[in-house]
């Protein structure tokens, strides 16, 4: 009847508006004046009329969000870096290894304890070159988040990554990292089975692994829990990831007792893929499509796979011993510069 078909279209308005509702709320708080533009382009496409005006103005919004897209983009402070790289909607570990390789085969288990779900690995494949691929994995929604501990790894997670990186260094497979954690789980039960010593211990065996590692900082790098997965002969963020030994929040209540100091606390913390790279603490800053990774998840794995393949070509005619001591030196020498520049402008100052 007509009055079934008029109740058929309501609903379909209601969660037409419920689903446009749920994306609005995915913009952050910096990026209102998108939010207000994207609300009018939404309004204009739910009229009926469809007449040049309509078509016209729509464009002209649409440029519009570009253009304020843009704008804020190019000139973000440290701390809205900080909320872009806690998106909800940037790619995860699964989409990358989904969009970047050609097979995977995941791998579980520490053989001692259990599996730990927050930290995942794999053999994959991409054409004909073989790599381990192992990464946080935040989870994508309620339930996978609280299943995989929000990517926060357990002891059992990084003596997983161990027994990885061992079969990767045993068959010279190169061993790929994703990181994206706020760092180690800190429970009780963590502790318990050795949290310290796990992560400890996962930094010690990066160091003797006979094949390359690529490290990529695809969000947050929080703490020794990213350390223990960072210690690459390379080391690339996105442009909007951050790496930092401890949160802007976390740091703002040791220092001032209060969160309220967190944007300062980003500031000074130094944790941009611009402020690590300029401290030559990262190799290569990967830059992300404009509105960060979430906005165009295909072109950030792609530009993700061909630095990879760049990196693969550049170690696979290298020998075993001259890979380890390649990461030995990139390490031995973090901080060198810095500590020649401290010391030049304390003799400038002195004299």
């Amino acid at each position: 009847s007509i009055r079934q078909a008029e109740v058929l279209v309501e609903k379909a308005k209601l969660i037409e508006g419920k689903w446009f509702l749920s994306k609005m709320q995915n913009f952050l708080d910096f990026e209102k004046p998108l939010l207000d533009i994207q609300a009018k382009m939404e309004e204009l496409r739910h009229l009926k009329d469809t007449s040049e005006n309509i078509a016209n103005e729509l464009s002209n919004l649409q440029d519009k969000f570009d253009k304020k897209l843009y704008e804020i983009y190019e000139d973000l402070t440290p701390f809205q870096k900080v909320k872009v790289c806690r998106h909800q909607d940037r790619p995860k570990f699964d989409d990358i290894v989904e969009k970047i390789f050609d097979k995977a085969e995941y791998l579980s288990g520490d053989r001692l304890y259990a599996d730990d779900t927050s930290l995942k690995g794999c053999l994959t494949k991409i054409e004909d070159k073989k790599f381990l691929v192992i990464g946080n994995d935040k989870g994508k929604d309620i339930d996978s988040r609280v299943k995989n501990n929000f990517g926060m790894a357990k002891p059992e997670g990084y003596r997983k990554a161990q027994r990885l990186f061992k079969i990767a260094s045993k068959f010279n497979i190169p061993i790929v990292t994703f990181i994206d954690t706020p760092g180690a789980f800190p429970g009780v039960e963590a502790e318990d089975r050795g949290q310290s010593e796990a992560i400890a211990s996962s930094i010690k065996n990066s160091l003797s692994v006979n094949s390359p590692i690529f490290s990529f900082v695809i969000g947050e790098g929080g703490s020794g829990g990213a350390v223990a997965m960072g210690m690459g002969n390379k080391v690339v963020m996105l442009e909007h990831s951050i790496y930092s030994v401890i949160s802007p929040e976390g740091c703002a209540s040791i220092l001032w007792r209060s969160i309220n100091h967190s944007e300062k606390a980003a500031e000074n913390l130094k944790l941009t893929a611009q402020d690590l790279f300029e401290l030559e603490v990262i190799d290569e800053i990967i830059k992300e499509p404009i509105g960060g990774a979430h906005r165009n998840i295909n072109e950030t794995c792609e530009l993700i796979k061909e630095c990879l393949l760049r990196f693969s070509r550049e170690f696979e005619n290298m020998t075993s011993d001259e890979i380890v001591l390649h990461r030995e030196k990139k390490y031995l020498e973090i901080g060198k510069k810095f500590l020649e520049n401290w010391f030049l402008l304390k003799l400038t100052t002195t004299m």
